[in-house]
């Protein structure tokens, strides 16, 4: 880790731990107020002296947990070297950072933390510079037909890899590897800060993808756009955006491919919702609510499928169940697809309704619900049975129908 990423995870930790002195210190004045009530005591000088004392003892231990992980990084990254590689340039280190700025990148990025993702097509487990030189020593086999894969929530572009292990035990495929000898194709991987709106990052893709064509070593005829999850949302979010203010690679979008993608929200961020909002209307367990709605506001961009700023601004983010997502329309000149599993074999089997692919019900997959309807058209959406939501990352039969969808006859 580079002294700077250290430094920033104390004050993560320290800020963590410290909220957690918090949730504890409000748990026990909110028992404590009730207590005094239920015994009929009048606010006096018992409860008056209970709340000074307990006031500062918890502020002291807060003060120490929060000081404390900040002195202990500062410390290790005085004996950091210079030239340190950073934390993402190991997969197990890329994995973490990914899954942090899920949890909470949109707080990483308001402090101007180290930890905090920016959009950025990757090579040789680092960011490119998306300059003609750069590209084309990265790219030196570049062809004119692009599919670039978009991960979802706390993924990273390592995501669209297997493990050796996997592939042996699964026979599990690297998509854009594949892809590129199927149909010689180029496979360009995105990472970004998935902790952020939807809508923030469909705009950062589009001016990714701006620069990437301008500095692509051949005219760029078509491209796919693969997202997988939150990854689809992106990708849709990106396209209508760019339609908007006529960004110049935007005929060149074919075909557009959501796997497991959360189009009309996902259960478990409805249900943190409603736990939350319960959670809050009690003061022993209104600290609970704070730390549950702590989480980013890309996870609760989840809960309906948010797109587009609109969806999410000027209201209260932490409402009740309130589907407020505008429709997005296609692009008219593109083919967009969707596979959807479920860990049953049938999907209509009580079971598959209920878990989907155990983080996204196929009816969100495929954008069929009672209120909205998503226009895929019936011969571009796929289901496979017997998976779960990551098997759509490598799965050899996943591929099989992307090969159907994206290789030339």
């Amino acid at each position: 880790m580079r002294s700077d990423e250290i430094r920033d995870a104390g004050r993560m930790a320290g800020t963590v731990l410290g909220g957690g002195v918090g949730l504890i210190e409000d748990l026990h004045m909110a028992i404590a107020r009730r207590s005094f009530g239920a015994s009929g005591t009048r606010r006096g000088s018992t409860q008056v002296t209970h709340d000074r004392i307990a006031g500062s003892v918890y502020g002291i231990v807060a003060g120490v947990s929060r000081v404390m992980p900040r002195l202990a990084a500062s410390v290790a990254a005085a004996g950091v070297a210079p030239t340190a590689s950073p934390l993402e340039a190991t997969p197990a280190g890329n994995a973490a950072v990914g899954a942090l700025n899920g949890m909470w990148g949109d707080r990483l990025t308001a402090v101007g933390s180290a930890l905090a993702l920016d959009m950025a097509v990757r090579h040789g487990h680092a960011d490119l510079r998306l300059t003609a030189e750069a590209v084309g020593q990265a790219f030196p086999a570049a062809t004119g037909r692009l599919v670039v894969f978009v991960h979802g929530l706390c993924e990273t572009d390592d995501s669209w890899r297997p493990s050796v292990r996997k592939q042996r035990a699964t026979g599990a495929l690297d998509f854009g590897q594949q892809l590129a000898v199927d149909a010689g194709s180029t496979p360009v991987y995105l990472r970004y800060n998935s902790g952020l709106h939807v809508s923030d990052n469909g705009a950062a893709l589009g001016r990714v993808l701006d620069e990437l064509v301008a500095a692509w070593p051949v005219p760029v005829r078509e491209f796919a756009l693969v997202g997988h999850s939150m990854g689809g949302l992106v990708v849709r979010s990106a396209c209508h955006q760019a339609a908007q203010r006529g960004a110049s690679w935007i005929e060149q979008v074919a075909h557009v491919v959501c796997l497991g993608t959360p189009h009309l929200g996902a259960p478990l961020e409805q249900g943190t919702n409603a736990l939350s909002w319960a959670l809050d209307r009690v003061p022993e367990t209104r600290g609970l609510a704070r730390v549950l709605n702590a989480r980013s506001v890309g996870v609760k961009d989840l809960r309906y499928g948010s797109l587009v700023e609109d969806d999410w601004k000027d209201v209260d983010i932490d409402e009740f169940l309130t589907d407020r997502c505008n429709e997005v329309p296609f692009l008219p000149h593109a083919t967009y697809s969707f596979i959807g599993v479920t860990v049953t074999r049938d999907r209509h089997h009580p079971l598959g309704l209920l878990v989907g692919d155990l983080l996204v019900q196929f009816a969100s997959a495929s954008g069929q619900g009672r209120r909205r309807q998503i226009p895929f058209e019936i011969d571009h959406g796929h289901h496979l049975g017997g998976l779960n939501h990551f098997d759509l990352l490598s799965h050899p039969d996943v591929y099989a129908q992307l090969r159907r969808w994206l290789v030339p006859d």
